[in-house]
């Protein structure tokens, strides 16, 4: 199955880096940084190879494999908040359906800003494989997860930590560029400790299981806390969140 990988992926799909389109992306995030969507070109268009490997690695996993074949799709069940709120208090479902509903979020809507970018990346149209395009998506829909089982909130700090653990779980050279590249601004701006940060975002997912190919509608239901022993992430981190006027705006909202 995995002979033919490149020729159903399509190579040019796979090789092809785009760097300046990835340069005025990231101008881009950085003008605004509010504006999700361009973090989806900097990782398109950087990405290579590392989706395939990637992949590789999740059929090898036994309950990768199982997600893969079944071409399950996170979407009905993350945005089902009736279903979520109605999990016990202590459960991962019912801490991410308060935490959407806190940020203002959805998982539709994630997964909307991602589509319309992919019109926009060249060679985008150049995956056809079935499994491929059901793993991408929930490659993307899962990360919402990531911010409530790491702790990490959707502040400034809080998306750079989970970008440098996202990294360490799939080495996708277009987020190590992100991450390095904010931390050097904010450097340049004052922030001295953003570096001894990341770091220990960067140690907790490279300590962690494999999350992209964990069984999620399973984990769910059971305790955040097991569910976080049993990913190996470790405590939720204390630190002082830093948002955008319009991110505490929405949050402002949210509260009101």
């Amino acid at each position: 199955m995995l002979a033919d990988l490149h020729a159903r992926l399509g190579r040019r799909w796979l090789q092809r880096v785009r760097p300046w389109k990835a340069r005025r992306a990231f101008q881009r995030l950085i003008a605004n940084p509010d504006q999700t969507e361009h973090v989806f070109v900097v990782i398109r268009s950087l990405s290579g190879r590392s989706f395939e490997r990637l992949l590789r690695r999740v059929r090898r996993d036994p309950m990768g494999a199982r997600v893969l074949r079944e071409r399950r799709d996170l979407i009905p069940v993350l945005s089902n908040r009736d279903y979520l709120l109605g999990l016990p208090e202590e459960s991962l479902g019912h801490c991410y359906g308060r935490f959407t509903l806190a940020e203002q979020i959805s998982a539709e809507g994630l997964a909307a800003a991602s589509q319309v970018i992919e019109q926009d990346v060249e060679g985008m149209r150049g995956l056809s494989d079935p499994e491929a395009l059901a793993f991408g998506a929930r490659l993307r829909d899962m990360h919402d997860l990531w911010h409530v089982v790491t702790g990490y909130s959707r502040d400034v700090l809080g998306e750079l930590a989970l970008l440098a653990f996202t990294y360490e779980q799939t080495r996708n050279p277009g987020i190590g560029y992100i991450v390095r590249n904010v931390e050097k601004r904010m450097r340049r701006g004052g922030n001295t400790e953003i570096g001894d940060f990341l770091r220990e975002a960067s140690q907790r997912g490279r300590e962690a299981a494999f999350l992209p190919a964990a069984d999620w509608e399973a984990l769910l239901e059971r305790p955040l806390e097991e569910v976080r022993r049993e990913l190996r992430v470790g405590a939720p981190p204390l630190y002082t969140q830093r948002r955008t006027p319009a991110g505490e705006a929405a949050a402002a909202a949210a509260g009101a």
